[in-house]
C-alpha cells in the first residue's frame, strides 16, 4: 500500500512524502515584489511542518503587471540574491522549494488604470470589472521571453523548480476558455491553438534552464460554466501535449473565477463547505484520475485534500501521485507533522476562507485577540 508519506523522486526531485503545500498569495512582499521577513517567516513555519515541498504564492514576471499588492516578483536580477538567501533557509530544513510564476491579466483591481492589461481578446472581466486588451503577436513574443527570462532567475536564486500559473481565470487560462479567447489567428479557435502560448512559454522555459531544471504547472480541469467555458476534453488536450513536450509535473485544478458563474456555484478553486462530507473532499479528483491515466507526467492533485484516508485511497485506486493542501496549512503549519505523528485527525480548516480578508492572508482561528 502506497502512504502519502513515502519518500518518492519526481523526476529527478527528491520528495520526502507525497504532500506539498500548494501555492498561496500571502500580500507580504514589498511594493516592488521584493521578500520581507514577514513573508519568509511564513515560509520557514511551513518548512518545519512537515510538507515536503512548498510552492510560493505567485510571482510576476513583468514589472509593469502586477495582479495583486504585496506579490512576490521575479522580472529582473535584483531579485536573485535575495532569493537565494531565502531557499538556502527553507533548505536548511530539507524541504523543496518552487517559485510559482504568473501574468495574471484582468484578474485584478489593482492599479488598473496606470498600466496596460493584456488579455487574449478585448475583455471585461465579470467579477473585477478590469478591462483587458488583445494582446499582439509581438507582445506575446514579449511575453513569452518574459516567462523564460523569469525562469532563469528562478534556477539562479536556488529554487527547486518553476511552476507556471495556467488556471483560475489568469492570462493562460483566458486564452485556454473560449469563453473568452476570441481570436482568429493561430492563438484562437481550435483548443490546439489557444493552449499554443501556454506551449510556447513551456518549451522557451525549458530551452532557457535545461532538461534537468523541473517545470510543473497548475492547469485548470475546466472553467465548470454551462457554455462557452474550457472543457475537461480540451483541458486534457493540453495537458497531454505538456506531457509531450517534457513538463515535470500537472497539478490538476479548476474554476475560472474571472467568470460570476463560478462563484455563484462553488465551484472555484477554493470551495467553501469541503468538510460536510468527504464526498466533498479533492473536488478535482475525478480529472485528475482521468489524466493520470493518459499520461506519464505525474498529476498533483489540489482543491478540498483535507483527510489522509480520502487521499490514501486516491493514490491506491488511481494512478495520481501527489497532493497539495494550501488553506489547511494556513490554519495549521505543521499539520502534515500531526499527522506523521500518528494523530490522523480532520484540520481545523473549515474552508471559510475568511484568511483571504486578514493581514497576511493568516487563519481567523490563528489571529491575536
Amino acid at each position: 500500500m502506497k502512504s502519502i508519506f513515502d519518500k518518492t523522486k519526481l523526476g529527478n526531485l527528491e520528495m520526502k512524502n507525497r504532500i506539498i503545500r500548494g501555492a498561496l498569495w500571502e500580500d507580504l512582499a514589498d511594493e516592488k515584489g521584493h521578500m520581507t521577513s514577514e513573508l519568509s517567516a511564513i515560509y520557514e513555519e511551513l518548512a518545519t511542518g512537515g510538507a515536503g515541498t512548498l510552492i510560493t504564492g505567485y510571482a510576476f514576471v513583468t514589472e509593469d503587471e502586477q495582479p495583486n499588492p504585496g506579490m512576490m516578483g521575479i522580472y529582473d536580477d535584483s531579485f536573485i540574491d535575495e532569493y537565494k538567501i531565502f531557499t538556502d533557509k527553507i533548505h536548511e530544513y530539507g524541504t523543496n522549494i518552487i517559485m510559482q510564476i504568473v501574468y495574471g491579466g484582468f484578474m485584478t483591481n489593482y492599479k488598473v488604470g496606470d498600466r496596460v492589461i493584456w488579455g487574449p481578446s478585448t475583455m471585461q472581466n465579470e467579477n473585477t470589472g478590469t478591462w483587458a486588451k488583445e494582446i499582439s503577436k509581438e507582445e506575446i513574443k514579449y511575453l513569452v521571453k518574459a516567462f523564460a527570462d523569469a525562469a532563469i532567475r528562478v534556477k539562479k536564486s536556488g529554487f527547486d523548480g518553476v511552476e507556471i500559473h495556467g488556471g483560475h481565470g489568469y492570462l493562460l487560462s483566458q486564452f485556454l476558455s473560449p469563453y473568452y479567447n476570441k481570436r482568429e489567428d493561430e492563438y484562437g479557435g481550435s483548443i490546439e491553438n489557444r493552449g499554443r502560448i501556454t506551449f510556447e512559454i513551456f518549451t522557451a522555459m525549458r530551452e532557457a534552464v535545461g532538461k534537468e531544471f523541473p517545470i510543473w504547472i497548475k492547469l485548470n480541469s475546466a472553467d465548470y460554466i454551462k457554455d462557452g467555458g474550457l472543457t475537461e476534453e480540451d483541458s486534457m488536450f493540453v495537458a497531454k501535449k505538456l506531457s509531450e513536450l517534457g513538463i515535470d509535473a500537472i497539478e490538476v485544478t479548476g474554476g475560472n473565477e474571472s467568470i460570476k458563474e463560478v462563484g455563484e456555484n462553488n465551484l472555484g478553486a477554493a470551495r467553501t463547505k469541503v468538510i460536510v462530507s468527504k464526498e466533498n473532499e479533492s473536488y478535482f479528483k475525478n480529472y485528475a484520475k482521468k489524466l493520470a491515466e493518459e499520461i506519464e507526467t505525474p498529476v498533483i492533485l489540489i482543491g478540498g485534500n483535507r483527510h489522509v484516508d480520502v487521499m490514501e485511497d486516491i493514490l491506491n485506486s488511481s494512478k495520481v501521485q501527489y497532493f497539495s493542501l494550501s488553506r489547511p496549512l494556513t490554519c495549521e503549519p505543521d499539520l502534515v507533522n500531526i499527522w506523521m505523528s500518528g494523530d490522523l485527525k480532520r484540520p481545523k480548516c473549515v474552508s471559510c476562507n475568511k484568511c483571504y480578508f486578514t493581514p497576511g492572508k493568516r487563519c481567523i482561528f490563528n489571529l491575536k485577540k
